[in-house]
C-alpha cells in the first residue's frame, strides 16, 4: 500500500485516464458491466481526474433519446480487416447531470444490429472476432486523432481485450503511448463459442508480429482474455473469473486488483492507479 504522505502527494496530480469499455449504462441495460462502465470513470473524474471514455455503439442504442451526434472531424477513417475496408463513424453523447461525455465506436457493418453479441436465436455472431479488431483500432485511432496522451487505459470487457496488445506492438512507438500503463478488467461476459480459425491471419495482416499471436492457434474467450493479461501492465479480477485464468493470472505475477462486491471501489482504483504509476517510475 501506498503511504499517506505519497497517496496526498500522487492526488494533487491530475491523472488521464481511457475507458475503453462493453457497456455504460443508461446506454445500455442496467446490470454489473454496465454500472462499472458508467460509475466508475464518472467517480474517478469526480476526485479531479481527466477522463475519456469509449463504448461501441450497439444497434440498442437509440441515438434520439441519448441524444448522439456524429462528430465528422474524429469520423471517416477506414480499419482495414482482411483486405475491407470499413468506415469508421464516431458518435457521441453526454451525461449532463455528471458533465461525463461518452465517445461511441460506430460500424455500419458491425455494430448495426439491435442486440450485441447474439442474434434472437441466441446464436453467437461468426464476425465477433472481426468486431474486436475494429472495436480496439477504432478506439486507438480516435485517441490519436483526438492528441490525447493518457496515463492509464482500462479495458473492460472481452470486446477491448485486444486493445494492450495493439497498444505494445502496433503502436509501441506512438508517443502518445510511450508512458502509458495499461489495466485489464476481467468481467463476468465469458462465451463458450470459438473465434473463426481465421482470426490469427486477420491479426497478422494489422502487423502484429506472429510471434506476439502464440494463444491464438485455438482461439476463444481464454485465449483472448490471457492475450489481454500478458500485454498489460495489471489486471483486475471480478468475482466469478474462472479458475484457469485465476491460474494464470497468478503465473503472470502482475499487479492485480479483486473488485470489492459492494459499491464502494472507486477510491480503490484511484489509489491502484496511482500505485501503478508510481511503481513504474521507481523501476526508472
Amino acid at each position: 500500500m501506498l503511504s499517506l504522505r505519497l497517496k496526498k502527494k500522487l492526488r494533487m496530480e491530475k491523472k488521464k485516464i481511457l475507458y475503453v469499455t462493453s457497456e455504460i449504462f443508461p446506454y445500455l441495460p442496467e446490470g454489473y458491466i454496465s454500472n462499472i462502465g458508467r460509475y466508475l470513470p464518472q467517480g474517478v473524474q469526480e476526485r479531479k481526474n481527466e477522463i475519456r471514455t469509449f463504448m461501441p455503439k450497439f444497434g440498442c442504442v437509440n441515438d434520439h433519446r441519448h441524444m448522439l451526434h456524429e462528430v465528422i472531424r474524429l469520423s471517416g477513417q477506414n480499419i482495414i480487416i482482411e483486405d475491407t475496408d470499413h468506415p469508421l463513424i464516431i458518435k457521441v453523447a453526454s451525461l449532463q447531470s455528471v458533465r461525463m461525455q461518452i465517445y461511441f465506436i460506430d460500424s455500419e457493418d458491425f455494430f448495426k444490429r439491435k442486440s450485441t453479441y447474439f442474434d434472437e436465436n441466441n446464436v453467437f455472431y461468426p464476425d465477433n472476432d472481426s468486431r474486436t479488431i475494429f472495436y480496439a483500432k477504432g478506439v486507438i485511432e480516435t485517441v490519436r486523432k483526438l492528441g490525447w496522451d493518457p496515463d492509464i487505459i482500462h479495458c473492460i470487457g472481452w470486446i477491448s481485450a485486444l486493445v494492450p496488445l495493439f497498444i505494445k506492438t502496433v503502436y509501441k512507438d506512438d508517443p502518445l503511448f510511450q508512458n502509458s500503463k495499461l489495466v485489464y478488467s476481467i468481467m463476468p461476459d465469458a462465451f463458450t463459442e470459438k473465434f473463426p480459425t481465421n482470426f490469427k491471419k486477420k491479426l497478422q495482416q494489422t502487423n502484429i508480429p506472429t510471434a506476439n499471436l502464440n494463444h491464438f492457434r485455438n482461439p476463444g474467450y481464454d485465449q483472448l482474455i490471457q492475450t489481454a493479461i500478458d500485454y498489460s501492465d495489471a489486471v483486475c479480477i471480478t468475482p466469478g473469473t474462472g479458475k484457469r485464468l485465476l491460474n494464470y493470472i497468478e503465473k503472470q505475477e502482475k499487479l492485480t486488483l479483486h473488485h470489492p462486491e459492494d459499491d464502494n471501489y472507486v477510491d480503490l482504483y484511484d489509489e491502484f492507479y496511482d500505485q501503478l504509476i508510481e511503481t513504474d517510475k521507481t523501476a526508472q
